[in-house]
């Protein structure tokens, strides 16, 4: 008698994150923290290489540091929201700086971006990695 093997369910793709930061040490802790968590991480050293993988991967959410060199993560946000296919990718802005002025902390409410404060530990950071991948996006 041979057995009959049903088809195996379709393997999910792993969800997408890109991590923007200046600081080669954090991109590289959340990008391993990540991956073993089964994501699959691009990560960036400046707003412009973001912006590039950003539209080149699609990701399902952006982790993103405030205080970048000649861009900040708010201009890179902004530069996101204008891409009609990221319009709607979740995105968290994540900083150091614990005080952040009215119209900042607006605009990131406004443009749809969470705030977080660094530092973020393993257990923080999958959480956000997997509540910014839950969000729905529509295409």
């Amino acid at each position: 008698m041979t057995a009959v093997s049903s088809p195996s369910p379709k393997a999910k793709p792993a969800p997408r994150v890109l991590i923007v930061d200046d600081d080669v040490s954090v991109t590289d802790t959340f990008s391993r923290m990540l991956r073993l968590e089964g994501y699959e991480v691009w990560a960036a050293l400046s707003a412009d290489e973001g912006l590039n993988l950003a539209q080149t991967h699609q990701p399902h959410a952006v982790i993103l540091d405030l205080r970048m060199p000649l861009t900040s993560g708010l201009q890179v946000l902004r530069a996101i929201r204008a891409i009609p296919s990221l319009t709607n990718t979740p995105v968290a802005i994540v900083t150091g700086d614990y005080y952040l002025d009215e119209a900042q902390s607006s605009e990131i409410t406004s443009l749809g971006a969470e705030l977080r404060y660094k530092p973020l530990w393993l257990e923080e950071l999958v959480t956000l990695a997997k509540r910014l991948v839950a969000v729905p996006v529509q295409d």
